[in-house]
């Protein structure tokens, strides 16, 4: 069974740095892409930042390019988030995910989700 486990968040600073880390288990962890979101109060869960199955290639959301680094390690089936230069506005609920294409539709598996919290 896909299990996701995000591990990392916590209270920083603004200008500060935080590294999340999601430990995956239950499938054939390196030939998938993986993703980050977060959810904000009161705003709509979005994408952060995306990696393929071997790392060769990223995608990061406009808000986070050039702050954030999306990383994996496949020989631990790990997935890596590092956040630099936070903003108070980088607060939220990071969750790692899977989507596993089925056909013409999708699944989605999440994590529990880690909370992130950027003040002063």
């Amino acid at each position: 069974q896909v299990q996701l486990v995000e591990s990392g968040g916590g209270l920083v600073q603004p200008g500060g740095s935080l590294r999340l880390s999601c430990a995956a288990s239950g499938f054939a962890f390196s030939t998938y892409v993986m993703r980050w979101y977060r959810q904000a109060p009161g705003k709509e869960r979005e994408l952060v930042a995306a990696i393929t199955s071997a790392g060769s290639s990223t995608n990061y959301a406009d808000s986070v390019e050039g702050r954030f680094t999306i990383s994996r390690d496949n020989t631990k089936n790990t997935v890596y988030l590092q956040m630099n230069s936070l903003k108070p506005e980088d607060t939220a609920v990071y969750y790692c995910n899977l989507r596993n294409l089925v056909g013409l539709d999708f699944s989605d598996y999440w994590g529990q989700g880690t909370q992130v919290t950027v003040s002063s």
